[in-house]
């Protein structure tokens, strides 16, 4: 991807819907290159959905998403795909192929998306399972490993390929506070020692805030706050606060919008289906 002043990847006027569902209305986010750029909001605001549109897995309604100085909706197939080996995913998930062992799991982009040799192949391998700590964990199966070392192998498996790139899909979720520290550290130390630019969507405000340069803040279809962590953390905006602190109530309500509950009961008792069959 060819380098420049500006920010790695760019999202302007983005907007996009589900069906009647407004995702996003006029999105603006940049994410600067090197940098760890931490995306947070509740759940179903759209964020495993913007890792979507910047891949160019999903289009744009209206605005564009730029990687590397390409509108990404507007490459060809040929140069799309050769904009994604340049981009690592760790999924949700994780996302191993179950009927692999750890080390045929981390060589399958190699093996798919190169020429290289078997013998270069091990070895390639091989160094991205130290970087992960699990080396020695290559002959184990999918199965076997723990919620933790699965996450690992397939950060593994997301820079097999050296990617300029690596979007994190909720990394820590599922994760215990052992494991999911060591995966921040872990982020960190690969963004830094390789010369990354890491793309975080998550909901763990207090973990990803240790590592991450720059948080955005979503909600209601846009981005509500930017900034460094102690930035984030300081706002006084309403939704950001609650957030943060994970208030049960506020700008984001607990209860589902809809008519009071007394309208409900009332009507029932004054004419609904229980008085009907009382009469």
């Amino acid at each position: 991807m060819p380098g420049g002043a500006g920010p790695l990847v760019l999202v302007e006027g983005l907007s996009f819907q589900r069906g009647s569902r407004t995702v996003f209305d006029s999105l603006d986010i940049s994410m600067a290159k090197g940098e760890i750029t931490a995306v947070l909001g509740p759940s179903g605001v759209g964020k495993t959905t913007l890792l979507k549109l910047i891949g160019g897995e999903l289009r744009p309604d209206r605005g564009r998403v730029v990687v590397g100085g390409d509108e990404v909706h507007r490459l060809s197939r040929s140069r799309l795909y050769a904009m994604r080996r340049r981009m690592g995913v760790l999924f949700q998930a994780g996302a191993l192929f179950t009927d692999l062992d750890v080390f045929d799991n981390v060589a399958f982009p190699l093996r798919e998306h190169t020429r290289l040799s078997e013998e270069l192949i091990r070895n390639i391998v091989l160094l991205k399972l130290e970087a992960v700590g699990l080396r020695n964990a290559r002959h184990l199966w999918p199965r076997e490993l723990s919620g933790g070392m699965a996450r690992r192998v397939a950060l593994a498996r997301a820079i097999a390929l050296d990617p300029e790139i690596v979007l994190y899909d909720e990394p820590l979720a599922g994760q215990d506070p052992i494991s999911a520290g060591m995966l921040v550290a872990l982020m960190r130390q690969l963004n830094d020692s390789l010369g990354l630019t890491s793309i975080v969507v998550t909901h763990d405000v207090e973990e990803i805030a240790g590592i991450a340069d720059t948080m955005h803040v979503l909600s209601g279809g846009r981005c509500i706050a930017s900034g460094p962590p102690e930035e984030i953390r300081g706002s006084a905006e309403p939704s950001v606060r609650q957030f943060i602190q994970g208030l049960p109530d506020g700008p984001v309500p607990f209860h589902f919008p809809g008519p009071p509950i007394a309208e409900d009961l009332l009507g029932m008792a004054a004419g609904g289906p229980a008085a009907a069959a009382r009469a």
